[in-house]
């Protein structure tokens, strides 16, 4: 390679800076993985099995990407040699983009006798890789995927307290929790979930090489709670795999139960309430929702902003509407989320503002209010609409599919469910 193209390289190489401890706006902090790699922390022989590599005499060093380092200046700390690495930041960009390296992530470098490094592997997530291949005159550098293996498996957890536990206390993954979280996000409460509540879970179990690297598709999922059931079912419309009800309904509602994530409801909505600090009894047309300072606050529904200003008693707030029915109003935030502005467009579920006690407030909380045609509504007692429903030219599939789902529930829980059953009857 002539010596001004080496020169041209290197300062190239030189520019490229692992920022992984930073999203592309440059503020948020890394967030560590909630999956584990398929080869992080496994023997030698897994990784190597993982990864294509015979290994041979090959010695496996397993290395977290550090954050805020130059490519290059990782590599040689690792004894790669600089003749290997000269230049290497603009080879790897044209398959994989340095700035997508994650800091924390495992890295492998696979050594001969004299710790000289033959093959270096990032791994980007749990199925996917960057590959560095050194024993060539040129390195050989691609991006790859793991082979991963779905099995579909059911889980069955019993509330004592949340969600979360039960589903770790029935060995189930706690990514199971989430998922059914967002699921029924729309049609369980779950704020107010009671002892002994059930939830079935069939799902797919990711896996490479045997390990288990995370949850894939929920298929189906029951939530039982006295003398009640709700199924959800997956089925897909319009090329988007969704949740559906017995009767072809989506889970999907036009708002999700509460804004945040709140520790407990300070106030009802009342028409003759004694302000704490006016000391006066006048109107509170909304629930106040007590949650700590900087909680995110979400949008309850898909919308535009058509207000975003500083109330004297409800300090800054944001008011959504969502359609030609329904508007709604989050007060007392401690600030609004970055690039919030009236007139924009916000999604269902996407942080518009942090919780706060701006305006009359005696401690920080969220006094969210709803409007239906102009009037105020309780939020509490929202009935809230439904999707769009299962297209009549699909309802045959559908109730196919419906039907295998619900056999492979029975299959995997026949007992359980029957003795549930029996405690209906």
């Amino acid at each position: 390679m002539p010596y001004h193209l080496r020169i041209l390289l290197l300062a190239f190489g030189l520019s490229v800076l692992l920022l992984g401890c930073q999203e592309q706006q440059g503020t948020a902090p890394l967030v560590e993985e909630t999956l584990t790699s398929p080869s992080c922390e496994q023997d030698s022989a897994y990784v190597g099995k993982c990864y294509g590599v015979p290994l041979g005499d090959y010695l496996i060093d397993t290395v977290k990407l550090p954050a805020n380092s130059f490519l290059e200046n990782f590599l040689r700390s690792c004894g790669v040699d600089g003749e290997s690495i000269r230049g290497l930041g603009l080879l790897v960009d044209s398959v994989f983009r340095v700035k997508r390296f994650r800091a924390g992530r495992p890295t492998y470098f696979f050594r001969q006798n004299d710790s000289s490094v033959s093959y270096w592997v990032y791994s980007h997530t749990p199925t996917e890789y960057l590959f560095v291949d050194f024993t060539g005159k040129e390195p050989n550098i691609r991006f790859d995927t793991l082979e991963v293996r779905c099995d579909v498996v059911g889980a069955h957890a019993q509330i004592t307290s949340s969600l979360w536990n039960a589903m770790r206390d029935a060995g189930a993954p706690t990514e199971l929790a989430l998922r059914l979280s967002d699921l029924f996000a729309w049609t369980v409460d779950f704020f107010a979930l009671a002892t002994n509540d059930e939830f079935f879970a069939v799902y797919e179990k990711r896996s490479v090489e045997g390990v288990e690297i995370g949850v894939g598709r929920v298929l189906t999922a029951y939530y039982i709670h006295n003398q009640d059931t709700i199924k959800g079912y997956s089925f897909q419309q319009d090329s988007v795999l969704s949740y559906w009800d017995a009767q072809g309904n989506s889970l999907r509602r036009a708002f999700l139960k509460a804004p945040l994530s709140f520790t407990r409801i300070s106030s009802h909505f009342s028409y003759a309430r004694m302000h704490p600090i006016l000391k006066v009894v006048k109107a509170h047309t909304g629930v106040d929702y007590a949650a700590p300072q900087g909680t995110p606050v979400m949008a309850l529904g898909d919308g535009v902003v058509i207000a975003k200003a500083y109330d004297k008693g409800g300090g800054n707030l944001v008011k959504i509407r969502h359609n030609g029915v329904y508007t709604t109003g989050y007060l007392h935030l401690s600030r609004y989320a970055a690039g919030l502005q009236v007139g924009k467009r916000v999604q269902q579920g996407e942080v518009i503002g942090y919780v706060g006690m701006t305006g009359y407030a005696t401690g920080p909380h969220l006094d969210f209010r709803v409007w239906k045609n102009g009037t105020p509504v309780n939020p509490l007692t929202l009935d809230s609409p439904s999707d769009v429903p299962i297209a009549d030219s699909l309802r045959d599939a559908y109730k196919h599919e419906m039907h295998l789902q619900d056999s492979t529930l029975r299959v995997l829980f026949d007992n359980v469910l029957k003795v549930n059953e029996g405690k209906r009857d």
